[in-house]
């Protein structure tokens, strides 16, 4: 079959599902002019790399019009050491000793020995991190080890990983198209089915760079989003993550254009009608509003329960703290209990409480909270306020601070910062300073004169808990 557009562009009809989402060639040449004598261009080469083309021919013409140079280039295996594409040419026009069709077989065949594809389609695939910023690069770089933390708590396998310092955040595509051409390259070389952005996208961006390429792009927040859509195990806090994944889609509603719309003319490559867009959008609407609702619902379910704790004049205790600093492990320890507690972020996403007797017998409610996290989406934060409400009825709120992380200062400022938002940095507050046995004598001085008021702590040695339960039972 031929297709033959003008000077416009081409458009190209549905093609088979099967080559869409297998990983082969797309099973199209492409071969278009240039109206003067230059060869291919980026622009070309990212359509060959992002279409996945069988190849992409471009002829020259010289000064009198004539046909003149034909140069062409086509993908090779996945390889790391080397670009995924190879140009031939230029050479004559009437010249060329090539078999197109014999290079996109022989490419094919070679993809099913290797066992490789040229794309993946499922969804815990091996992803690649993308940080741009006009931060520097040492903040950037230290940001990004915390995204693929995120990226292997959400079951990814991390290929490789992208810096760029800009001046100013491209508006469009959050990086220019040169950067991005090397990104698709690279996931191509690296066999990456997801590429994950360390900033939050606009819509807008979304929308531009989900239009050039097929694979998975996801920002910081669909991350966390992920992750939490995963571990929520009760009826609030499924409801609140779907909330927050409602808020985060609407503004972002789109039909995602196909790849093949980079070479498609105007009628025919459009997205869906208004009115099938506004259908979807008033659903989400009523959806949110709906479990808006229920969630009001079980705030008073909760509220009275509270109400009724207070009745009893037991006092609470809540331990909160960056994520993965250890809380889950502290309240086990403290109560022997089994809540879940992994070496993982966002492990712990509902509030479970549990009564800690004093030796003086004294008790408490101990609960623990979601961990908090940098730069936390105040949607995000918005749908978890039926799980941080618990917070506000606290009498002492005991700070877990991740001692032995390069980062602990930056952590526990983060966690000041979100408890500051939610009006509660005039509760009374305790530092415990876990995982103290990681640390040499040298690392211990510092953070005893960082944070002098910290009470060094191993939440999975109850023989180090002594002083922290000796001030909670002073406190309270």
């Amino acid at each position: 079959m031929v297709l033959v557009g003008d000077h416009a562009g081409i458009l190209i009809p549905e093609l088979d599902r099967l080559r869409q989402g297998s990983g082969r060639l797309r099973g199209i040449r492409l071969f278009h002019t240039h109206l003067d004598s230059s060869l291919l261009s980026r622009e070309d080469i990212m359509d060959l790399v992002f279409l996945r083309l069988d190849s992409i021919s471009v002829l020259s013409i010289d000064q009198h019009g004539r046909p003149d140079k034909l140069q062409w280039a086509h993908l090779l295996p996945p390889n790391s050491n080397k670009d995924p594409y190879l140009i031939h040419g230029p050479v004559p026009w009437d010249r060329v000793d090539f078999d197109f069709r014999e290079s996109a077989d022989s490419l094919e065949k070679e993809l099913d020995r290797l066992g490789a594809v040229l794309e993946i389609g499922s969804r815990d695939g091996r992803g690649l991190l993308v940080s741009v910023s006009t931060s520097p690069k040492s903040r950037q770089e230290r940001s990004l080890a915390e995204l693929s933390d995120l990226a292997r708590t959400a079951g990814l396998d991390i290929a490789g990983s992208m810096i760029q310092r800009v001046p100013k955040i491209n508006p469009r595509f959050i990086l220019g198209k040169g950067k991005l051409s090397e990104l698709e390259v690279m996931a191509l070389q690296h066999n990456a089915s997801v590429i994950i952005f360390d900033q939050e996208l606009t819509p807008t961006q979304l929308r531009n760079i989900a239009s050039i390429t097929e694979r998975k792009i996801l920002d910081r927040t669909q991350l966390i989003l992920d992750i939490f859509a995963q571990h929520a195990t009760t009826r609030a806090g499924k409801l609140q993550v779907e909330m927050a994944q409602l808020k985060y889609t609407l503004p972002r509603l789109i039909r995602q254009d196909r790849a093949l719309s980079r070479l498609t003319g105007g009628i025919g490559g459009r997205g869906p009608g208004e009115t099938k867009l506004e259908l979807d959008r008033r659903k989400i609407r009523d959806r949110i509003k709906k479990i808006r609702d229920e969630l009001q619902g079980l705030r008073k379910h909760r509220q009275n329960t509270r109400s009724k704790r207070l009745q009893g004049d037991v006092p609470v205790v809540s331990l909160v703290g960056y994520t993965n600093a250890g809380k889950s492990t502290l309240l086990n320890t403290l109560t022997h209990s089994d809540i879940l507690a992994e070496d993982k972020l966002f492990a712990t996403l509902d509030p479970t409480s549990r009564r800690l007797r004093f030796p003086r017998e004294k008790e408490v409610i101990l609960t623990d909270t979601v961990g908090f996290i940098k730069d936390l989406p105040q949607d995000l934060r918005e749908a978890f306020m039926a799980t941080l409400e618990e917070l506000s009825e606290a009498h002492v709120l005991v700070h877990v601070a991740d001692a032995s992380h390069p980062e602990v200062e930056e952590q526990v400022e983060a966690v000041r910062k979100i408890l500051g938002s939610l009006k509660l940095q005039d509760k009374t507050m305790v530092l415990a300073l876990n995982k103290w046995d990681r640390l040499d004598a040298d690392e211990k001085n510092i953070l005893r004169n960082t944070f002098p008021q910290g009470i060094p702590i191993c939440s999975l040695d109850n023989s180090t808990l002594g002083t922290l339960v000796e001030t909670l039972e002073r406190l309270v």
